[in-house]
């Protein structure tokens, strides 16, 4: 077969065909190429991509891609320099003669091809950015790492806020400061020198006011609103106490009252001193007014010594400071039995199934067989105590058992030593299982300024009491509330 030398064919024997250097680049950039574009095309048709193939595609196959189009030019040059010497010629003066038809559709070729390269880098690059901003990334990429926060943040009310908005917010010089910080925390997890389980609060997290308010407006006024919670006794009929708060949420600029119009107000400034990581024990909390006038309330009126000031960490109180489990919230065991009794999601007319479900829990603290104890100690339980319920109620006890034994896989992680109360949550104060003061850090009555004021424990500073566990509270039928 005869092939003309100003054919395709025999442009691209000449550009690409000429030695084995050429060869190579040219195959590994072909074929890395196809195999990135059909991931692409395949996510774009919305097929389901394993998280580690993402970054197969996405962020190690690219640099091969980059690898084979260097090495193209490379095996051109040495093909052509070894010819030169092979004639005789001047090695260091290789010509290009644009009068020769397959030169100039070699250079044709070559643009077309530049022009197809630098689409498929553009597409990548931006399919990488977008990808290891997604929360799957985030979530599934460091399997056993982030399982108990990607799995806390599934059944959030931020579920649907992707981590980089919260953990990166707008703007390049964070994003850049997250990869950087990404590369180490990726070292730690090959080397397995991660901390089980990961500390909180995040040291270096982005302040609130450049993330949770791009969404939530603090100069708004919000006002009073009714709260509800319902609580189930350990009682044979599980029964139902509700209690009733008129929350004074408050807000905005105008500083008439309520929680977010003291804490938020724009012409005060507070800020605290913790000598504890978890933020747990609020030393001193020094207030600035508008006015420059300042006030020190220091914990049961006492100063820190040298050596507690030098490993103390001063911080602006911002949203996060109450507000430290917005999307990762992980619940004791009584919360979450109320949630899923009020939720239908346990059948509240199983005997002493709170109690008893409860206790299943409490005994489950993530050692193996924790799930296998669940099931045996609500079964045997109905067995033994109650067997025409478990006879006539198999089903609900099936459902039973499936949802404790979710609520402790939502909640507790072995892999990562993360159990009941591992991470606090500061928003309120509710006694009994709550792990944290919350509320109580501050406003407890001990924080003592020079002149005897004190951070108050006034409970209508933040709330009126309409109904304590009450059966059915005539406040809210009253309100017509249920």
């Amino acid at each position: 077969m005869t092939i003309r030398k100003d054919s395709k064919l025999a442009i691209l024997i000449l550009l690409f065909g000429r030695n084995w250097i050429t060869l190579f680049g040219t195959g590994l950039t072909t074929s890395t190429a196809m195999m990135i574009v059909g991931f692409l095309t395949a996510t774009m048709l919305g097929f389901e991509t394993p998280p580690y193939l993402g970054i197969l595609m996405l962020l190690i196959m690219p640099g091969f891609f980059v690898l084979g189009l260097l090495i193209i030019p490379i095996g051109i040059f040495w093909g052509k320099r070894k010819k030169a010497v092979a004639e005789g010629a001047d090695a260091a003066h290789i010509t290009i003669n644009l009068r020769r038809p397959e030169v100039r559709g070699a250079l044709g070729l070559i643009t077309l091809l530049t022009g197809a390269n630098l689409l498929i880098m553009a597409l990548v690059s931006y399919r990488s950015v977008e990808y290891m901003d997604s929360t799957e990334f985030c979530g599934k990429t460091c399997h056993t790492v982030m399982k108990p926060e990607f799995t806390a943040h599934a059944v959030s009310p931020h579920s649907r806020v992707s981590c980089v908005e919260c953990h990166i917010g707008p703007g390049a010089p964070w994003f850049v400061k997250a990869k950087i910080s990404g590369v180490r925390q990726v070292f730690a997890v090959a080397l397995h020198t991660y901390e089980h389980p990961i500390p909180t609060p995040v040291a270096n997290l982005r302040p609130s006011r450049d993330t949770c308010e791009q969404c939530h407006w603090p100069q708004k006024f919000t006002g009073d609103r009714v709260k509800v919670v319902t609580e189930y006794t350990d009682d044979e009929k599980n029964t139902a106490l509700k209690t009733a708060l008129l929350m004074h949420i408050g807000g905005g600029e105008l500083g008439t009252g309520g929680i977010h119009s003291w804490h938020i107000d724009p012409r005060r400034k507070t800020t605290y001193v913790t000598t504890d990581r978890q933020r747990q024990k609020i030393d001193l909390v020094r207030v600035t007014e508008a006015d420059g006038t300042v006030t020190e309330y220091k914990a049961d009126g006492k100063d820190l010594t040298p050596e507690q000031l030098a490993t103390a960490e001063t911080r602006i109180m911002d949203c996060i400071d109450c507000h430290n489990r917005p999307t990762h919230i992980y619940q004791m065991p009584g919360r979450a039995l109320d949630d899923a009794l009020h939720g239908g999601r346990i059948d509240a007319s199983l005997p002493f199934v709170k109690k008893i479900a409860a206790e299943a829990l409490t005994e489950a603290k993530g050692a193996e067989g924790d799930l296998e104890l669940i099931d045996t100690k609500i079964r045997s339980f109905y067995q033994e105590k109650y067997k025409d319920v478990a006879a006539a109620k198999a089903d609900k006890i099936d459902e039973a058992v499936r949802e404790v034994q979710g609520i402790y896989s939502k909640n507790v992680f072995p892999d990562m030593s993360v159990t009941w109360g591992t991470y606090p949550n500061n928003i309120g104060h509710t006694v009994g299982e709550n792990q944290s003061p919350g509320c109580f850090r501050c406003h407890d009555d001990s924080h003592v300024s020079a002149d005897g004021k004190t951070i108050k424990q006034d409970c209508t500073m933040c709330h009126t009491v309409l109904a304590m566990q009450e059966e059915n509270p005539a406040a809210l039928q009253d309100l017509g509330l249920h």
